[in-house]
């Protein structure tokens, strides 16, 4: 395998379905000719609100699938159903490992939230299955176990910049070489607590949405986009069609307002800039651009500034918005968009904006300037080079760039040693008193503190307790070089459920404005950028209890692709009235499970940057690892052979065996069926003489926090003790997903 080939990632295969068609043959069909899938909402009650319109899906969840499934997990396995025909990918035992599945996704399971305490609330009480369906959590693995794909799994939860940053993810892990291929893309469902937050904010357009041109709103739309991508070496080994290349990717934070965009573009072009240089172009090679254009005045206007400031000096640039048929489908957004850029790239025909009058166009020769915004009709040309850009709350922004031949594009990994350097913590069992010295000792203002709910307090106090640890001051020199990767089990899930109980006692139009935007799952980071001042790549993944120690897999991949310098992992989860009565309902207390919560950060960073900083090194990160069993959601039972495929690859990445591991930290918690699946792989894999150490002893089964305080006690440990020299963190998630690290004493 030559160099270039092996940095090549391709993509063999689409699915998507959404408000223009039921596959990517019919949704491609509708864009290019301008028809719109916009009309009056029939999912819900919008009475007493000022707009009713929407783009949702005509297909009945009853003939998506006969699986017990959260409305966006069975739009997903449709799309990745198509996308992996289309690829002509066969699953098998030996290569389903090698497959994975990384979902975006905004809204997570807010439909299922909406029937459990609508029978909760109106007939005394919800179905406990439908629980399990709340969580974003649920999605990828929902997806893995239905097609039998054991690859690795993530749900990218950064709202709108989901499905974008799902792909951009995917390729990375591929030019890593840890997996062969994945069905990545993202998927939202039409749902009564996205429309009543976007209605609160009085963000959505009475009539339908008009980006780049009347700009008063969105218009919300579902479905789901699912690419098949793959290392070129194994499409071409398999004999696969190959659709185009995906080449560089960029992700960034605006560090600006939890809503609303930077006026200035900054954070939009950064990303926009990321994935060009890393595709090894130049502004004036990019053909088209499927923008992220939502249509409402303030983010239209800094996309922009942002599309002139960058692309004026190209004579041959297109950009266009197809959110103006498909409605903003949120964290399938990306991936719709995705879907139809490969489309056009392959087809050389850039689909339109539409809903532009005579008056429009006028306006719009004023201010397009040499940018062809594609009004109403498509546009026939040649296109080599394309991007599709995605902007969300949380001032997260994703680009990422398609290629119809062959590039060969630079190659920033590095073999740097990576090490902790800071770690920052507030968790313990049960619910843990946050006081006013907890927000006072970082100088947050009360002002700023009220905004966030408890999930997004204890990411913000964790976080900067850890930029404090490391000695870490972040100003205009170093914002773009420090990343966020946040892990969560069930996110703001409080939030979300006061906010939908609400919506179902009070109406579609009783949305508070107030509470929306800590409804999404990246507020949390969203709120630590805006108040660090942290500016470069911030991802939220949502991924089941052993998501804060996958942050710590994800983070360390960042850091190895040359993306940041620094970059701070956490693990957060919360411990309220509203997640014990969940777990209280799904019998999980009565196992002997004893619920946590907090938020647990560690601070990583390169060799050559730590050192730049006489940084104190904690342990150094030597390996690191994630493995999946597609076992039932809410189990973890038939998923032994991902533990020892985990803990195996983990050792192997580090260059160690499992017999030099000293220390371990486990997963056990309490519940028999989790404790006996940890011990019986723990015994045939290290056997005697092997010390262990358990965090939830100490701060209860705080989920992602306590996957996450795995890494950051045992680094405490190895910096204090001179008796161990390797140590072991090892975490379980929900349907059979793990994640290991591998520390050893700096040295």
């Amino acid at each position: 395998m030559s160099n270039t080939d092996n940095r090549r990632v391709v993509v063999t295969g689409l699915g998507l379905c959404c408000a223009l068609g039921d596959n990517v043959s019919e949704c491609w069909n509708s864009a290019v000719n301008g028809i719109s899938g916009i009309k009056k909402i029939d999912t819900f009650s919008t009475d007493d609100c000022y707009a009713n319109i929407g783009a949702e899906s005509h297909i009945p969840s009853k003939e998506l699938s006969d699986e017990d499934y959260d409305r966006s997990s069975l739009l997903c396995i449709k799309a990745a159903g198509e996308a992996l025909a289309d690829a002509g990918y066969e699953v098998n035992e030996e290569n389903s490992d090698k497959i994975g599945v990384i979902i975006g996704n905004c809204v997570g399971g807010a439909a299922s939230i909406d029937v459990y305490y609508t029978d909760e609330m109106k007939n005394g009480g919800g179905k406990s299955s439908d629980i399990l369906k709340m969580t974003a959590s649920a999605i990828a693995n929902n997806v893995a176990k239905h097609y039998g794909l054991n690859g690795v799994t993530a749900n990218i939860v950064n709202a709108c910049a989901a499905g974008t940053i799902s792909l951009s993810y995917a390729c990375d892990l591929i030019r890593a070489g840890k997996a062969d291929a994945f069905a990545a893309g993202g998927s939202d469902s039409f749902t009564s607590l996205a429309f009543a937050g976007f209605h609160a904010l009085h963000a959505l357009d009475e009539n339908p949405c008009s980006p780049f041109n009347n700009s008063h709103g969105i218009t919300l739309g579902e479905g789901a986009g699912v690419l098949i991508v793959e290392s070129y070496e194994h499409a071409k080994a398999r004999g696969a069609k190959i659709y185009c290349e995906i080449l560089g990717s960029g992700v960034s934070s605006d560090a600006h307002h939890i809503t609303a965009p930077r006026p200035d573009g900054e954070g939009q072009m950064l990303a926009i800039n990321r994935a060009i240089k890393k595709s090894g172009l130049a502004p004036a090679d990019i053909d088209y651009i499927n923008a992220h254009g939502t249509g409402t005045a303030k983010n239209d206007e800094a996309e922009f500034l942002s599309l002139h400031t960058i692309f004026d000096g190209n004579d041959h640039l297109s950009v266009s918005s197809t959110k103006s048929m498909t409605g903003h489908c949120l964290g399938a957004a990306g991936s719709i968009e995705a879907v139809l850029t490969v489309k056009a790239v392959c087809e050389n025909t850039v689909p339109p904006t539409i809903g532009y009058t005579e008056e429009n166009l006028e306006t719009l020769k004023e201010k397009a300037g040499n940018i062809d915004f594609v009004p109403n009709t498509k546009r026939e040309k040649t296109i080599n080079y394309a991007a599709s850009n995605s902007f969300a709350f949380g001032g997260n922004n994703a680009s990422i760039v398609f290629a119809k031949e062959p590039r060969v594009i630079p190659d920033n990994t590095n073999k740097e040693r990576v090490f902790v350097t800071g770690i920052g913590e507030i968790a313990g069992k049960n619910r843990i008193e946050i006081t006013s010295d907890d927000y006072k000792e970082h100088g947050i203002k009360m002002a700023f503190w009220r905004k966030l709910d408890r999930f997004s307090q204890l990411q913000l106090v964790g976080g900067m307790r850890a930029l404090r640890d490391a000695g870490i001051t972040i100003d205009d020199n170093n914002s773009a070089d420090i990343g966020i990767i946040i892990g969560t089990a069930d996110g703001p899930l409080t939030e979300i459920v006061n906010f939908q109980k609400n919506v179902i006692e009070h109406g579609t139009a009783s949305g508070s404005a107030f509470s929306f935007p800590n409804t999404v799952y990246n507020a949390a980071g969203g709120y630590f950028s805006i108040f660090a001042g942290i500016k470069g790549y911030n991802v939220t993944n949502a991924n089941g209890n052993q998501a804060g120690l996958q942050s710590v897999c994800y983070a360390a991949d960042v850091l190895r692709n040359g993306d940041e310098s620094i970059m701070v992992a956490a693990g957060v989860d919360e411990c309220t009235d509203v997640t014990e009565f969940l777990y209280g309902r799904l019998g999980v207390l009565d196992k002997g499970v004893t619920l946590g919560e907090g938020s647990v950060s560690l601070i990583l960073e390169t060799e050559k940057s730590a050192n730049a900083r006489s940084a104190k090194k904690y342990a150094e990160l030597i390996g690191w690892a994630n493995a999946h069993k597609s076992v039932e959601f809410g189990s973890v039972k038939g998923s032994e052979s991902a533990l020892e495929k985990v803990i195996l690859d983990a050792c192997e990445n580090a260059g160690i065996k499992p017999a030099d591991v000293d220390l371990i930290s486990g997963f056990a918690n309490g519940d028999k069926e989790t404790d006996e699946l940890q011990n019986s792989v723990f015994a045939k894999l290290f056997g005697e003489g092997k010390t262990y150490f358990d965090v939830k002893e100490e701060i209860g089964e705080a989920r992602a926090a306590a996957s996450a305080k795995q890494a950051a006690k045992l680094s405490e440990i190895l910096a204090g003790n001179n008796s161990y020299k390797y140590a072991l963190a090892v975490s379980v998630g929900s349907g059979g997903q793990y994640s290991a690290v591998v520390l050893k004493k700096a040295g």
